[in-house]
């Protein structure tokens, strides 16, 4: 009797183990998810606002307009990217740069460079297979020596400089013509129009005149069917060439518009092209156009930035200027390569980009919280009740140094807004992802508003303008209200104008709430 006791109690925990096989409980074992804060950066809940300026502007009626618009939750930068943080970026460019050239030279330590395709697989097996494997990786532990004594080594770090005819005093510099990088980008709209959808060659429910299955040779995932759509008797067989998937699954036929220059496009359609036809490929070089400082201004001494504010300690945290609206977003898509590698390389999951905020993001993140607010600090002035100013702008009749300035100041100056942000007004002006349209208050959708174009090299000036906001140092008062708005053209760069980050949270809203 005892033994039945424990066979039952047996048969009975079994039965209750699998109790969910027949029912819709989703996959399980999946990671309980927390998103940490990325660093520097702080959380902007969800919320709606009005877009735009609070009191009625007539001469700028038709740019700004005021609209009720929604915006989700994301993380943006707590301060202007600074010039040490851009480095950073111009710094991994001339390392990836020489890296290669001392794997690939003729230097002793050549191989300290290299990470073989073996040993590449041992760390990533998931890539065993793949026909575009490079052999030899670049090796990113080891360290380069700069000062090597070794001719060799030094003979094969000898492009990164400049020529000997081109040196000041025969300073060996790096040659920052050379400091390109090259990254790619997935066109999502391109992709999401309805007439650049996939295309499959047959599918499952096309049928001959006898209403027969057979011919119908749909490739499901990796298998072949050969035309006999799974029927008994006939086993699947695997793909020859696994490179060859898509063009057996199916095709794409894109259709867009190439500029032609002078507002003329011609179409194009690319017919029988796989997904790829999606990724986009730039090379950018990444270094700031630092004689920006001069050629900004007529008869203006600002060589001494010019030759200091980019490099020098003394200037690594102040904002980082003279980069294009491209530079900007190479550095966004390389920021968010650095996290998300480090996250699948220490087996946890990735989470969205690094990009430049939306102007309906920057403009919500400006105002703090305070809907009806003209300016970041909350009230309608731009002097505090002791008459000091609150932000980096040109004051007065120009008295840079009224405000406490002169040009751009370090980004953690003056007092944050109340979600704790620096400098939304004044110091320099930020990059938007958005394109410029007087009228874009008009047709932009209230959710997540976002009117993007992406200039060809031969269109015209007017559409390569991208809306900057928050003003900057050398900008009168009018620009640091939350609602201004202007625009630069995107292959410009300027001693006055910067960036900050955004990220898109993972979620509804932080512990989701409602």
């Amino acid at each position: 009797m005892k033994k039945l006791l424990v066979l039952a109690s047996f048969v009975a925990f079994v039965a209750g183990c699998n109790k969910h096989e027949a029912e819709l409980v989703g996959v399980g074992g999946r990671e309980k998810w927390f998103q940490p804060d990325p660093f520097g950066t702080l959380f902007i809940p969800m919320g709606s606002y009005h877009m735009g300026p609070d009191d009625e502007e007539t001469p700028m009626a038709h740019t700004t307009k005021s609209k009720m618009v929604s915006v989700q939750a994301f993380y943006i930068d707590d301060s202007e990217i600074s010039n040490n943080e851009y480095r950073q970026f111009v710094y991994w460019v001339r390392d990836s740069i020489a890296r290669k050239l001392l794997a690939f030279g003729s230097n002793g330590n050549a191989e300290d460079f290299q990470i073989t395709q073996d040993d590449f697989l041992a760390m990533w097996p998931i890539y065993k297979g793949d026909n575009n494997l490079q052999d030899p990786y670049i090796n990113w532990d080891q360290k380069i020596n700069w000062n090597s004594d070794d001719d060799d080594y030094r003979a094969d770090l000898q492009p990164m400089y400049l020529p000997e005819g081109e040196r000041f005093y025969n300073r060996k510099e790096i040659d920052a013509r050379k400091l390109n990088y090259e990254y790619y980008r997935i066109d999502i709209r391109l992709a999401a129009s309805k007439t650049n959808r996939f295309l499959p060659n047959k599918s499952p429910d096309i049928q001959d005149a006898a209403h027969d299955y057979k011919k119908a040779d749909y490739m499901n995932g990796v298998t072949l069917n050969d035309g006999q759509n799974g029927a008994p008797g006939s086993p699947s067989s695997l793909v020859g060439d696994p490179s060859k998937d898509s063009k057996v699954l199916g095709t794409y036929n894109v259709k867009d518009q190439v500029s032609v220059g002078q507002g003329n496009y011609v179409p194009r359609e690319r017919k029988g092209v796989d997904r790829s036809v999606f990724i986009l490929k730039d090379i950018i070089n990444v270094y700031p156009d630092t004689l920006a400082w001069v050629h900004d201004y007529t008869y203006s001494f600002n060589e001494p930035l010019t030759n200091m504010y980019f490099w020098h300690p003394a200037y690594d945290d102040y904002p980082v200027v003279g980069v294009t609206w491209k530079q900007v977003r190479a550095f966004s898509v390389w920021r968010s390569l650095l996290l998300n590698n480090f996250l699948i390389g220490t087996g946890q999951t990735i989470v969205n980009d690094f990009r430049l905020p939306t102007e309906s993001e920057w403009e919500y993140a400006a105002r703090g919280g305070l809907d009806k607010s003209p300016y970041p600090w909350g009230g309608p002035y731009i002097r505090n009740s002791r008459g000091c100013f609150l932000g980096n702008f040109k004051p007065m009749r120009g008295s840079y140094i009224d405000d406490g300035g002169f040009h751009s100041v370090y980004i953690y100056s003056y007092n944050p807004n109340d979600y704790g942000l620096y400098c939304m007004a004044g110091n320099v002006s930020e990059w938007t992802s958005n394109a410029f349209d007087e009228s874009a208050y008009d047709f932009q959708h209230d959710l997540n508003p976002d009117y993007v174009y992406e200039a060809q090299e031969k269109d015209a000036n007017v559409l390569k303008r991208k809306v900057i906001r928050g003003g900057s140092w050398k900008d009168v008062g009018y620009y640091l209200q939350t609602s201004a708005r202007t625009y630069e053209y995107q292959d410009t760069a300027k001693c006055y104008l910067g960036f900050r980050n955004v990220m898109t949270y993972l979620g509804r809203s932080k512990f989701d709430d409602i």
